[in-house]
């Protein structure tokens, strides 16, 4: 499904889905324009060793700003590691999203203040984690939804499978987002599976599935939106798979000319989601060149106070290592925390 083609104009023929509204649009194209500074300044970061890993967005960041705009305050997002724009545009500081890649700690921020989950790297584990918290939240009569996000490699292994099949049987109101960048890693999706698409991975769970076009931020508004609100109603779990592309590396440790090369890399820079969205909405008279500097100015903002944020050192606390393991402290815990502490007394560095 496709609303906007790559040149930004209006496309998509017959399709039962509505073009999102202009402050809609508007407001994506302001969250895109962010989430592309900040994959930037992530970068940079991990250059400079502030980062320990950082696993690009660059050119999926319309994936991400759509499944956080499509949710109301009181849904839950259940992000992966790659989804960093996902939850800066749901709200949660940049600085807090990156310390988990930074090292410091488990996760940076509080996942209840903004009802995001923590960033999994392990695949599809956190799907099961989702379909949980929506199968509780239906059981307590809460109006809650559940966007489960994920990549293609995701869907090959078992959590994937285990969770849209609890999913459809006990009808929880989760929305499966299957970001399919077209590389799990170095492994081609054809190297998965062989299915028309991966929207059609629902049918044997008898959940339905839709395919979007993953750059076009309009389509993905208006499909993911309309997922949310079938789940809100009682209608059961969907899938949506949007059909998108890795521009960079898996990760800043990957070296991506070895499976794959430039020149398919170079075809999908006309379907970039940021200029096709601007296009169109210049074009609709929704905005200008002072908007467009408006808004790089305040993605330049908040680069900057990310920057900022993570060049500060923190102090680590060895006994960190034993405090939020137990609610209460085992015999053995208690014996390895009073270890630790006598081998940094016994080096001059007693706390």
């Amino acid at each position: 499904m496709q609303l906007v083609d790559p040149q930004g104009r209006r496309g998509g023929g017959d399709t039962a889905y509505e073009m999102p509204g202009g402050d809609a649009l508007v407001r994506a194209y302001a969250a895109l324009v962010t989430s592309r500074r900040l994959n930037d300044q992530a970068y940079a970061l991990v250059r400079q060793g502030r980062l320990a890993v950082y696993p690009s967005s660059h050119g999926q960041e319309a994936c991400q700003v759509a499944a956080a705009q499509v949710l109301e305050e009181r849904d839950w997002l259940f992000p992966t590691y790659r989804d960093t724009a996902a939850a800066v545009a749901r709200g949660v500081d940049p600085v807090e999203v990156l310390v988990l890649l930074k090292g410091d700690w488990h996760s940076g921020y509080d996942p209840y203040e903004r009802k995001v989950a923590p960033q999994a790297t392990p695949l599809a584990t956190q799907l099961l984690h989702a379909v949980g918290v929506a199968h509780a939240a239906r059981l307590k009569g809460e109006d809650t939804v559940v966007m489960a996000m994920c990549g293609d490699g995701a869907t090959s292994e078992g959590d994937f499978h285990e969770a849209m099949n609890f999913a459809a049987v006990f009808d929880a109101p989760v929305v499966f987002f299957v970001q399919n960048n077209e590389y799990a890693i170095s492994v081609p999706l054809a190297r998965q599976t062989v299915a028309p698409s991966l929207a059609h991975k629902g049918v044997g769970y008898g959940v339905p599935g839709e395919r979007v076009d993953g750059n076009d931020a309009a389509a993905l508004l208006s499909v993911l939106g309309a997922a949310v609100a079938r789940a809100r109603a009682g209608e059961g779990p969907q899938l949506v798979e949007a059909h998108t592309y890795r521009m960079q590396a898996h990760t800043n440790a990957d070296d991506a000319t070895r499976y794959r090369q430039d020149a398919e890399v170079r075809a999908w820079v006309e379907r970039d989601p940021i200029t096709r969205l601007e296009a169109y909405l210049r074009g609709q008279g929704l905005l200008d060149d002072a908007a467009v500097t408006a808004y790089a100015q305040e993605a330049e903002r908040l680069a900057a106070h990310t920057r900022e944020g993570l060049n500060v050192d923190v102090e680590p606390d060895p006994e960190d290592l034993f405090r939020h393991v137990y609610a209460e402290p085992t015999p053995q815990l208690c014996e390895q925390a009073a270890q630790v502490q006598d081998e940094i007394s016994r080096e001059g560095g007693a706390r």
